[in-house]
């Protein structure tokens, strides 16, 4: 006799409660993933910018605005997410912090530091 396993059909993500270094993994993939992404925008702005001193201008003209004041803090927080989290990755590889206790606060750690180093970077501009 075969017994049916009682599976979820609908999986809410929301209710999931994920623990701290979840989501710290999470946030380094989605932070590598929008850099990545970010890449050809910033190499149009670049090259729009080094072609004559009116594409200088237009791109001077795009980034005062408010929205891309925004834009440039969270891709520094993405930034500097994936850069502390990159950092507690090679750290766990080579068998630093890998107690529980420690991986915690390491991923507390890389959470509170990038939003603070993004924010930081943020007063800057």
């Amino acid at each position: 006799m075969t017994t049916k396993l009682q599976r979820p059909r609908f999986l809410d993500l929301l209710k999931i409660h994920m623990p701290v270094g979840a989501v710290a993994s999470f946030g380094h993939r989605i932070s590598g993933l929008l850099l990545v992404l970010s890449i050809p925008f910033g190499l149009y702005l670049l090259d729009l910018s080094l072609r004559s001193p009116q594409g200088f201008a237009q791109v001077a003209h795009w980034l005062t605005g408010i929205g891309a004041h925004l834009l440039l803090i969270l891709l520094g927080w993405l930034l500097f997410h994936h850069l502390l989290g990159g950092i507690r990755y090679l750290a766990i590889d080579m068998d630093w912090g890998v107690a529980r206790d420690t991986a915690r606060r390491s991923a507390w750690g890389v959470l509170a530091g990038g939003i603070l180093l993004g924010l930081l970077m943020g007063l800057g501009l």
